[in-house]
């Protein structure tokens, strides 16, 4: 199946995994996709992901493991929302002094830069923009 929007779909995915009470979610596989998981490791909104070999020829499946706090019945998720903010049909570019803070700092914008893929806060730091992909709070 082919994806217009496979940052779209991965973010959908996590929230509907969150949803469902998953532990664990399944996704193709990019490069993009792995350091969006990386960046959501590093700031703890997820326990941890691996890439393992797909049962088609040449193909990555990338399995993402979902946090949750708390005990069985009062278990929730650390990821309380996720924004798709720069889309296919609508990139959203800023500069370094332009670049947006989640919740006043408590959450996370994921930026695509000409030095990699990064959270807004590096971004500011290394005095950068980019194409903001998302907001994870």
């Amino acid at each position: 199946m082919v994806t217009t929007d496979p940052i779209g779909d991965m973010l959908t995915r996590i929230r509907n995994g969150i949803l469902a009470g998953h532990s664990m979610i399944a996704l193709p596989s990019s490069k993009l996709k792995v350091q969006i998981a990386r960046i959501l490791k590093e700031e703890g909104y997820i326990t941890g992901y691996e890439v393992v070999d797909g049962t088609v020829v040449n193909s990555k499946i990338l399995r993402v493991r979902l946090k949750y706090v708390g005990e069985r019945r009062e278990r929730r998720s650390v990821i309380t929302g996720l924004e798709r903010i720069s889309r296919p049909g609508r990139r959203v570019y800023k500069g370094k002094t332009e670049i947006p803070w989640v919740l006043s700092g408590m959450g996370v914008s994921i930026l695509s830069t000409p030095k990699g893929v990064m959270t807004g806060q590096r971004a500011r730091q290394l005095g950068v923009g980019g194409e903001v992909l998302c907001k994870i709070w």
